[in-house]
């Protein structure tokens, strides 16, 4: 049996996928994204991560 939290992830995964395909009708293997395409979007998630990140800690501080 998996680590549940493991299987929530990979779950998660499936469900964006399939999200993703129904939004943009591609997945990552489209040949239109270079390196620095993906990159960037890494990049861009990562920024949003920090947000995200920094609503919660004040949100556990009481700042929110």
């Amino acid at each position: 049996m998996l680590d549940p939290n493991v299987q929530a992830v990979m779950d998660a995964h499936k469900t964006r996928a399939a999200f993703g395909m129904e939004k943009y009708g591609v997945d990552t293997t489209r040949p239109d994204v270079d390196l620095a395409g993906w990159l960037r979007h890494l990049q861009l998630e990562l920024m949003d991560a920090a947000v995200y990140i920094e609503a919660g800690i004040n949100q556990i501080k009481g700042q929110a």
